[in-house]
């Protein structure tokens, strides 16, 4: 067995034919500067490998729907494992995949109520228990009795209940059936006769109900009750026989005075010999996980369809007529921006029915220990698994305790690795969507230590994102328990403590783009130090360093943000000043409050202050002061800056104006009429009509994620030939975009407001990027940079408000630096910088520090300290204070 993994001639991307080795089983850190080629050795040469293997291994068949994987531009690999990437771009976004759903946690909790639940009447609120045939028809005939008045009569259908919500054409047991001797079947609510030609689409999930009898109940029936008591004894006893205990009476509510053979309009009543409330009348469904989902229709709540909330027109911004007109355009809309325009106005609101559990009454009323299955997700991590390794003392039935253990093993092994990972404040019920790129990261690294795989390349990128320092011990330890498993961890990192855990370091660089893409140094942490060629070295050994701010004095700034009473989420009524022209940071650990303090208090409310109207989240306060001494507020988050191909640096920071400016004032240009525009391959003067300027098209892979192929008219260039004949020193306008910003430096170094804004994105780090790639293929971190370079392009006249969330992601020591000098240079335009940060170089090189905390979720939300770099370290409840003081006393040795 070959106990290495060899890689020769590695081409991709910025690769410069890179070979090395390194031993499986083993932790290797792949390291350097942005844009070194960390990622594409990592992602786009191991892991790309590793997957289009497993999907040669595959048959024809399946790989007919896989499409044939591009093989990366690499001589040789050997000693290759099947590879799982755990990266930071794949959150979900679908409403209804949340924390619970992800991590499997909720389908074994599923599982638990549905075994050991105790249901309760959700009209009166009494525990229900199974009842009798004869109690059920008892049931029946007193409704007949109210119905059955005068000329009145009482039509329904005595049903069985044999299939729900699978998918098949079920001929085997329609051919049962007519053996048996039933003539009609109701399928999706249609009654069909079974002598007919049924067509049961194969593909489609459908509900199937066995007619036993179609009875129809006067006043005169009612004198004499045994006869009908009896027949319905019968019918009852047959349906809960083939239905295992389920019937269902559904009342014909067609108008007319026959029995209808094909009834259209039925009202469905489910009856139970399990479970049955003998006051109300009322039968719970068959008690199976599905009943606690609210992705399926037996589950979820009727109201919001398992969402948990809906949305809806703002009532307290329009008045109810125009709020119902807006929600019906809305609803009713093929126009995607009209439904965007509507947006802004809509807020999400609790659905008024289950108020957010997204279940419906039936599964909300089956408890165990007293509570239902959406307040035990509503529990955070560390709680629930304190609730669960009490429920063996709790339960008082030995046949409950018995069924309990293998659900409770799965359950805390998967409890465990959460809380191994820094997840303990996360609650099962919180959304996908909201959980930030390290936590959904973090996420998936515990559910594969869960699924104890071994003989695995797993491949990280950056998973420290959005972690405190004192939890990198917890995250080490679980990333060298995937090692002990028998695996082999790749963990593309700038984290100083992953890095020195490292078994073997792997350095790219010099620099980024075509200055690097190549291997600087490799080994243990005692080589990677000596190494006079790495940059991570001399910043590891302390021969490079970034210098800390100490001499900030501000304990009574003159201007400032005051908010008072912040009380959004688990903030504990905080507060806070936020000192204006300074780099303030808020540190904390995870889940103590930073986010909602900033993004939903401090941006919303300052928002709110400036515009007059804001129709984004506004948190919880009491006053905010001060808004008045600023123009405006900035969010500089890592969304991406576009959606299409279309959209790249060039543009997004307006250099590309200039450009094609520039292009037209060519000679060759002007003689042949070209204006600007004819170099914009948003305007169908000068861009490739088959493409329309994307340079990739298109194409839909209906339940795979769109694929984007070089578009074969223009080779990916976006223009018509006609406009690439135009050229500027030599370059045409797609030859300028396939420059890089390091490269576009040099060439444009005559034109000074074209070299002043190039340089810009080059100072924040961002020189290797090619002026026309693709928006969609940045990442957070540099989609986050490119919008701060665009706000310095600017050269405002200051008082603006910037927030930016952990800008550091995705930076090498050598880039901090730079990003500290340019976020130095906002201040120094005379405009504030509030940074959330766990870095923390970047945290004592700021004016001010906000510590959040002390923990996370329930024991956070509160103001540990607010000041100077020394205020912070010298408060003892300060976990960021422990680590600046103990970063500062070390200085990397």
């Amino acid at each position: 067995m070959i106990d290495k993994i060899i890689v020769k001639g590695a081409k991709e991307n910025n690769l410069k034919n890179v070979s090395f080795e390194f031993s499986k089983n083993k932790m290797i850190v792949f390291t350097g500067v942005s844009g070194s080629g960390k990622s594409s050795m990592a992602f786009d040469t191991l892991f790309a490998e590793g997957q289009r293997r497993y999907v040669e291994s595959l048959s024809s068949y399946a790989r007919q729907f896989l499409g044939n994987m591009k093989r990366p531009d690499v001589d040789l690999i050997t000693g290759l494992s099947p590879s799982i990437a755990i990266n930071q771009k794949a959150i979900s976004h679908n409403p209804r995949s949340t924390v619970g759903t992800v991590t499997e946690i909720y389908d074994y909790l599923r599982l638990l109520f549905a075994r050991i639940g105790h249901p309760h009447c959700p009209n009166c609120g009494r525990e229900v228990s199974p009842q009798t045939s004869k109690q059920i028809v008892t049931q029946i005939i007193n409704i007949a009795s109210v119905e059955a008045k005068g000329l009145n009569l009482y039509r329904f259908l005595v049903l069985s209940p044999i299939v729900r919500d699978k998918k098949g054409d079920f001929k085997g047991l329609t051919d049962n059936l007519k053996k048996q001797g039933y003539k009609w079947i109701r399928v999706d609510n249609q009654i069909i006769d079974l002598y007919s030609d049924i067509g049961i689409v194969k593909s489609n999930k459908h509900d199937i109900d066995v007619v036993i009898d179609r009875v129809s109940v006067t006043k005169d029936n009612l004198k004499e009750i045994k006869p009908l008591s009896d027949r319905l004894i019968d019918d009852v006893e047959q349906a809960m026989k083939l239905a295992n205990g389920l019937v269902i009476i559904s009342e014909i509510k067609d108008v007319s005075f026959d029995f209808p053979a094909f009834p259209k309009e039925l009202k469905d009543t489910l009856y139970s010999e399990n479970f049955a409330c003998p006051e109300c009348n009322l039968s719970l469904p068959e008690i199976e996980p599905r009943l606690f989902s609210f992705n399926s229709p037996q589950g979820a709540c009727p109201e919001c369809k398992g969402l948990g909330n809906k949305y809806q027109i703002d009532r307290s911004k329009f008045p109810e007529w125009r709020a119902k007109m807006m929600e019906s355009r809305y609803v009713n809309s093929g126009s995607d921006g009209v439904r965007d325009e509507l947006e802004k106005f809509m807020i999400k609101t609790n659905c008024p029915t289950c108020h957010g559990a997204r279940l419906n009454q039936d599964a909300l009323s089956i408890t165990v220990l007293g509570s239902n299955i959406y307040q035990v997700t509503q529990l955070p991590i560390e709680k629930l698994d304190h609730w669960l390794n009490s429920l063996s003392d709790k339960l008082n039935n030995d046949k409950e305790k018995e069924i309990l253990i293998p659900i409770q093993k799965e359950l805390a092994a998967r409890m465990e690795f959460l809380l191994a990972v820094g997840l303990d404040y996360l609650s099962l019920d919180r959304e996908s969507g909201t959980l930030s790129s390290g936590e959904s990261q973090r996420i998936r690294l515990a559910s594969q230590i869960g699924t104890g795989l071994t003989g695995v390349l797993y491949i990280l990128d950056e998973p420290t994102i959005g972690l405190h320092s004192r939890d990198n011990d917890r995250l080490i330890g679980t990333l060298k328990k995937l090692k002990e498993l028998g695996n082999t961890v790749v963990v593309v990192e700038h984290d100083e403590d992953v890095i020195k855990s490292a078994d073997h370091i792997v350095d790219f660089g010099l620099y980024a783009g075509k200055k690097g893409g190549e291997i600087v140094a490799q080994g243990s942490l005692e080589d990677i130090k000596n190494n006079s060629n790495s940059l991570t070295g001399k910043y590891l050994s302390g021969k490079l360093e970034i210098k800390t701010n100490l001499n900030s004095n501000l304990k009574n700034p003159n201007y400032k943000i005051s908010i008072t009473g912040a009380s959004q989420w688990n903030l504990k009524n905080v507060n806070v000043d936020f000192p204006l022209n300074k780099l303030v940071c808020v540190t904390g650990v995870s889940g103590s409050g930073k986010s909602t303090l900033v993004h939903d208090t401090l941006y919303g409310g300052v928002r709110k202050a400036i515009l007059g109207s804001y129709y984004g989240t506004i948190g919880k306060y009491d006053k905010l002061t001060g808004a008045e001494n600023l123009a405006d507020v900035l969010l500089v988050d890592q969304s991406p800056i576009g959606r299409t191909p279309r959209s790249n640096p060039a543009t997004y920071t307006k250099i590309f104006d200039d450009i094609r400016n520039l292009m037209a004032q060519t000679i060759e240009a002007q003689v042949r009429g070209y204006d600007a525009s004819r170099f914009s391959f948003n305007v169908k003067n000068g861009r490739c009509p088959v493409c329309e300027g994307q340079g990739q098209i298109k194409i839909e892979m209906q339940f795979l994620p769109d694929l984007y192929v070089t578009c074969d008219e223009c080779h990916g260039s976006r223009f018509k030939e006609e406009t690439l004949e135009v050229e500027y020193k030599g370059k045409n306008i797609a030859d300028i975009l396939r420059m890089t910003v390091d490269e576009a430096v040099e060439f444009f170094k005559n034109i000074p407001r074209l070299k002043r804004m190039l340089t810009t994105v080059q100072e924040v780090g961002l020189g290797y990027l090619e002026l026309g790639q693709s928006s969609n293929t940045l990442s957070g971190g540099e989609s986050q940079r490119l919008k701060i370079s665009r706000e310095l392009v600017k050269r405002g006249k200051g008082k603006m408000l910037y927030v930016l969330d952990e800008p550091t992601t995705g930076l090498h020591f050598y880039d901090v630096d730079k990003l500290i000098k340019v976020l130095r240079q906002l201040v120094d335009n005379g405009n504030t910088v509030v940074v959330i940060e766990h870095n923390l170089d970047m945290i004592k090189n700021a004016d001010w520090i906000i510590d959040m905390g002390p923990e996370g979720g329930d024991k956070g939300g509160e103001l540990v300290v607010a000041g100077t770099v020394q205020d912070v370290i010298d408060c003892s409840r300060s976990y960021t204070g422990q680590y600046l003081k103990k970063g500062m006393e070390g200085q990397r040795s």
